[in-house]
Protein backbone atom coordinates (compact mmCIF):
# COMPACT_ATOMS: atom_id res chain seq x y z
CA UNK A 1 0.00 0.00 0.00
CA UNK A 2 2.69 2.36 0.69
CA UNK A 3 4.27 1.63 -2.96
CA UNK A 4 0.82 2.70 -4.51
CA UNK A 5 0.30 5.67 -1.63
CA UNK A 6 4.11 6.92 -2.67
CA UNK A 7 3.34 6.74 -6.64
CA UNK A 8 0.28 8.70 -6.12
CA UNK A 9 2.12 11.41 -3.92
CA UNK A 10 4.56 11.37 -6.99
CA UNK A 11 1.84 12.33 -8.89
CA UNK A 12 -0.07 14.99 -7.08
CA UNK A 13 3.39 16.86 -6.30
CA UNK A 14 4.40 16.63 -10.00
CA UNK A 15 1.13 17.81 -11.25
CA UNK A 16 1.15 20.38 -8.28
CA UNK A 17 4.60 22.00 -9.64
CA UNK A 18 3.77 21.94 -13.01
CA UNK A 19 0.18 23.90 -12.73
CA UNK A 20 2.14 26.24 -9.90
CA UNK A 21 4.51 26.93 -12.77
CA UNK A 22 7.64 25.63 -10.26
CA UNK A 23 9.00 23.46 -13.17
CA UNK A 24 7.22 24.39 -16.80
CA UNK A 25 9.43 21.67 -18.92
CA UNK A 26 6.77 19.16 -19.95
CA UNK A 27 9.60 16.29 -19.51
CA UNK A 28 9.77 16.88 -16.14
CA UNK A 29 6.06 16.51 -15.71
CA UNK A 30 6.50 13.40 -18.27
CA UNK A 31 9.77 12.03 -16.22
CA UNK A 32 7.66 12.09 -12.56
CA UNK A 33 4.79 10.05 -13.85
CA UNK A 34 6.99 7.26 -15.56
CA UNK A 35 8.67 7.41 -12.08
CA UNK A 36 4.92 6.95 -10.90
CA UNK A 37 4.23 4.34 -13.06
CA UNK A 38 7.33 2.56 -11.88
CA UNK A 39 6.29 2.75 -8.18
CA UNK A 40 2.70 1.20 -9.15
CA UNK A 41 4.47 -1.73 -10.73
CA UNK A 42 7.20 -2.52 -7.75
CA UNK A 43 3.49 -2.60 -6.13
CA UNK A 44 2.28 -5.22 -8.31
CA UNK A 45 5.49 -6.92 -7.80
CA UNK A 46 4.86 -7.06 -4.43
CA UNK A 47 1.77 -8.12 -4.28
CA UNK A 48 2.16 -11.02 -6.78
CA UNK A 49 4.75 -12.27 -4.60
CA UNK A 50 2.98 -12.00 -1.31
CA UNK A 51 -0.43 -13.34 -3.06
CA UNK A 52 1.45 -16.27 -4.46
CA UNK A 53 3.30 -17.48 -1.53
CA UNK A 54 0.28 -17.58 0.47
CA UNK A 55 -1.70 -19.72 -2.81
CA UNK A 56 1.44 -22.05 -2.21
CA UNK A 57 2.28 -22.59 1.32
CA UNK A 58 -0.96 -21.24 3.06
CA UNK A 59 -4.29 -21.81 1.11
CA UNK A 60 -6.34 -21.14 -1.92
CA UNK A 61 -7.68 -17.70 -2.27
CA UNK A 62 -10.99 -18.29 -3.07
CA UNK A 63 -11.62 -14.33 -4.43
CA UNK A 64 -9.39 -15.52 -7.51
CA UNK A 65 -11.13 -18.11 -8.26
CA UNK A 66 -14.55 -17.12 -8.35
CA UNK A 67 -13.98 -16.02 -11.80
CA UNK A 68 -12.95 -18.25 -13.90
CA UNK A 69 -11.43 -16.21 -16.97
CA UNK A 70 -9.09 -14.07 -14.61
CA UNK A 71 -6.16 -16.60 -13.69
CA UNK A 72 -3.79 -14.08 -12.04
CA UNK A 73 -4.16 -15.21 -9.12
CA UNK A 74 -3.82 -18.86 -9.62
CA UNK A 75 -0.60 -20.21 -8.54
CA UNK A 76 0.18 -24.26 -9.03
CA UNK A 77 3.86 -23.71 -8.27
CA UNK A 78 6.88 -21.62 -7.40
CA UNK A 79 8.15 -21.81 -11.30
CA UNK A 80 4.93 -20.26 -12.33
CA UNK A 81 5.21 -17.52 -9.03
CA UNK A 82 8.77 -16.75 -10.61
CA UNK A 83 7.15 -16.27 -14.26
CA UNK A 84 4.75 -13.92 -13.27
CA UNK A 85 6.84 -11.62 -11.14
CA UNK A 86 9.90 -11.94 -13.82
CA UNK A 87 7.75 -10.32 -16.02
CA UNK A 88 6.76 -7.65 -14.06
CA UNK A 89 10.09 -7.17 -13.13
CA UNK A 90 10.93 -6.88 -16.70
CA UNK A 91 8.49 -3.89 -17.39
CA UNK A 92 9.82 -2.60 -14.37
CA UNK A 93 13.47 -2.77 -16.61
CA UNK A 94 11.44 -1.11 -19.39
CA UNK A 95 10.05 1.40 -17.45
CA UNK A 96 13.07 2.61 -15.98
CA UNK A 97 15.12 2.87 -18.93
CA UNK A 98 12.62 5.05 -20.45
CA UNK A 99 12.89 7.41 -17.29
CA UNK A 100 16.39 7.11 -17.53
CA UNK A 101 16.42 7.96 -21.30
CA UNK A 102 14.36 11.29 -20.40
CA UNK A 103 16.79 12.23 -17.40
CA UNK A 104 20.06 13.93 -18.23
CA UNK A 105 21.51 11.46 -15.51
CA UNK A 106 23.43 9.59 -18.31
CA UNK A 107 26.72 10.61 -19.62
CA UNK A 108 26.34 9.88 -23.33
CA UNK A 109 24.36 7.72 -25.58
CA UNK A 110 27.06 4.62 -24.58
CA UNK A 111 25.53 4.21 -21.36
CA UNK A 112 21.90 4.33 -22.58
CA UNK A 113 23.37 1.34 -24.96
CA UNK A 114 24.73 -0.54 -22.08
CA UNK A 115 21.79 0.02 -20.28
CA UNK A 116 18.93 -1.23 -23.13
CA UNK A 117 20.94 -4.04 -24.20
CA UNK A 118 21.18 -5.62 -20.50
CA UNK A 119 17.53 -5.29 -20.14
CA UNK A 120 17.33 -7.11 -23.97
CA UNK A 121 19.92 -9.67 -22.28
CA UNK A 122 17.61 -9.95 -19.43
CA UNK A 123 14.34 -10.63 -21.34
CA UNK A 124 15.95 -12.81 -23.89
CA UNK A 125 16.78 -14.76 -20.89
CA UNK A 126 13.30 -15.17 -19.90
CA UNK A 127 12.15 -15.98 -23.17
CA UNK A 128 14.67 -18.79 -23.13
CA UNK A 129 13.85 -20.31 -19.96
CA UNK A 130 9.76 -20.41 -20.98
CA UNK A 131 10.65 -21.57 -24.73
CA UNK A 132 8.58 -24.83 -25.01
CA UNK A 133 10.36 -27.90 -26.31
Amino acid sequence: VTVFVVGSMEIFHAIQDYVTGKYVKSSYLLGSIIGAVDMYLIGVVLLIFSFGIYELFISHIDVGRIDTEVKILEIRDLDELKNKIIKVVIMVLVVTFFKKVLSTEYKGAEEMLYLALSIFAVSCGVWFMNKKG
